[in-house]
């Protein structure tokens, strides 16, 4: 069936002059009708609705842009195009103030005037059929790395496009081929985890060629910026790549990105993977170098109450010298102002550390699982893309980023671990004791009933996490699995199912970003 025609209006006292460019869109398939003034104009816009109005600035009686103010009056979303002959500031700065589409100068060529109408009215189709036919151009090739892929470069290579494309093809509208993504998305998910369950093992002790991990972060990406200035390194918690590349445009304004990544350590948690970012160690040595500090029986924000002391310890064991350290960890935007205060204060001390963790994306992801309402406005992943851009553009971290970017300080901007959409319950046997996470557990004799769904030890050297009593079983969760006791089989699958979960082993939670900052040149 043969579309509707898109109807434009175009308003100028001198219409008989522009007919090679009614007629360039006309045959182009627009419709267009041709009003001489702004009074005219108004009284057809009440009885007709178009797509785009090709208004000019000088004509007499009522300007273009009061008429485009009496306009937006009625419509607020009228498209408008002002054509002028004008060529002044103030009168481009009034119609893009007023938010007008685009702005032409006149004289304009047939060419030029369909250029802006194509993309305005066309844009979002073409880019749409465009997003469509270069995705199927490229699965092959994906599908084929999927298969092909044997070390920790190909997995996050194939990682990192499956998520760009996820992106690209949700912002051009093209919804039809995101099941395509995820169905390969699963796939990867899968040959990752048993991948991962034969070398991390050997990556922990330092074997096997092990990617840049949690424990690598300081030395390798935060040392080489340390000089006579301070230097930002900042941790968002628990931030997936998706959810990154969604904050990273606002951060390009500011500054020269240079993104990266790095495998958080196993369990994918805070208590762990945040530690070992400070520390400079895997749980294990942490607690054997600190045991005050250290007690895995006690909740989660216990465990990571010595950050400070172990980024300054590290810094001391890689440079052998005192480095000035200034750390904030902020779950709240209420106290923005007085955070800012002293990161300002702490900025004038040369070669000091701003360590910064912002712990709302964690407490959002945990929060989610406990609230129907959030559960609702966060349902799936493009959702809590959405709000964590939202909650980054107003808070306390992107002030601080963009303050140091207008000092001139170099930024480490990371994370600890991702978080996992769960969808499947994995029924887990233990004995009373087990610690009470969902995507690992550490206790008695545990087993899963479906062997499939987990990472299983009883050696703790295997994750490098401190030694349990003797008979200690360790799962991590593969896949989108959380664990369920069958006493409470119904309880958790009501209260967890599509809960996004962290601690166990997928690319989501393992293969996070890094990014080094450089603030733009003014």
């Amino acid at each position: 069936m043969r579309r509707a025609a898109k109807r434009i209006l175009w308003v100028d006292d001198e219409i008989d002059l522009l007919r090679p460019h009614l007629l360039f869109l006309q045959q182009r398939g627009y419709h267009v009708d041709a009003i001489t003034n702004g009074d005219d104009a108004l009284a057809l816009l009440r009885g007709y609705t178009y797509d785009l109005i090709l208004l000019d600035e000088q004509m007499p009686g009522r300007r273009g842009l009061e008429v485009l103010q009496l306009i937006r009056r009625d419509d607020p979303h009228a498209r408008v195009v002002m054509v002028t002959k004008s060529e002044e500031d103030q009168t481009m700065r009034e119609a893009i103030g007023r938010q007008v589409e685009d702005y032409l100068v006149k004289p304009t060529s047939p060419r030029q005037v369909l250029s802006v109408v194509t993309r305005i009215l066309e844009g979002s189709s073409i880019r749409q059929q465009r997003a469509a036919q270069d995705f199927a151009a490229r699965w092959p090739a994906l599908a084929r790395m999927r298969e092909e892929a044997a070390d920790q470069a190909d997995f996050a290579r194939i990682y990192q496009e499956l998520a760009e494309w996820h992106l690209r093809l949700e912002a051009a509208g093209e919804t039809g081929l995101l099941d395509t993504v995820d169905s390969l998305h699963e796939d990867l998910r899968h040959d990752f985890g048993r991948w991962v369950v034969t070398k991390y093992p050997a990556w922990a002790r330092g074997e096997d060629d092990p990617p840049e991990m949690s424990v690598d972060i300081v030395e390798r990406r935060l040392l080489p910026l340390l000089g006579k200035e301070p230097v930002f390194f900042v941790i968002l918690d628990c931030m997936r790549l998706d959810q990154w590349r969604s904050i990273s445009p606002l951060l390009g304004a500011h500054f020269d990105v240079d993104e990266g990544y790095h495998y958080s350590i196993l369990p994918t948690a805070t208590p762990y993977a945040r530690n070992a970012i400070f520390a400079g160690l895997f749980p294990d040595q942490i607690a054997e170098q600190h045991p005050q500090w250290w007690d895995s029986n006690g909740d989660e924000g216990s465990m990571n109450a010595f950050e400070d002391e172990l980024l300054r310890d590290q810094l001391q064991r890689l440079t052998g010298r005192d480095v000035p350290v200034h750390y904030e960890k902020v779950f709240t935007d209420r106290k923005s102002a007085a955070v800012r205060a002293r990161v300002r204060s702490a900025t004038r001390r040369p070669g000091a550390v701003i360590a910064m963790v912002f712990n709302f994306v964690d407490l959002m992801t945990h929060g989610r699982s406990e609230s129907p309402i959030l559960m609702e406005v966060a349902k799936d992943a493009a959702a809590l893309r959405q709000l964590t851009r939202s909650w980054f553009e107003r808070s306390t971290a992107f002030s601080v980023l963009k303050e140091a970017a207008a000092q001139g300080h170099k930024v480490v901007l990371t994370t600890d671990h991702g978080s996992i959409h769960c969808r499947r319950p994995a029924t887990v046997f233990a004995r009373r004791g087990a610690s009470a996470n969902l995507r690992y557990k550490f206790g008695n004799n545990l087993r899963a009933e479906d062997p499939g769904a987990a990472l299983t030890t009883t050696r703790a050297l295997d994750l490098r996490v401190p030694a349990g009593p003797l008979g200690t079983t360790h799962l991590v969760a593969l896949d989108d699995y959380f664990f369920v006791y069958p006493t409470k089989l119904r309880e958790y699958q009501r209260r967890y199912r599509n809960s996004f979960l962290h601690g166990g082993i997928s690319p989501e939670e393992m293969i996070v970003p890094v990014a080094v900052m450089r603030p733009r040149l003014r």
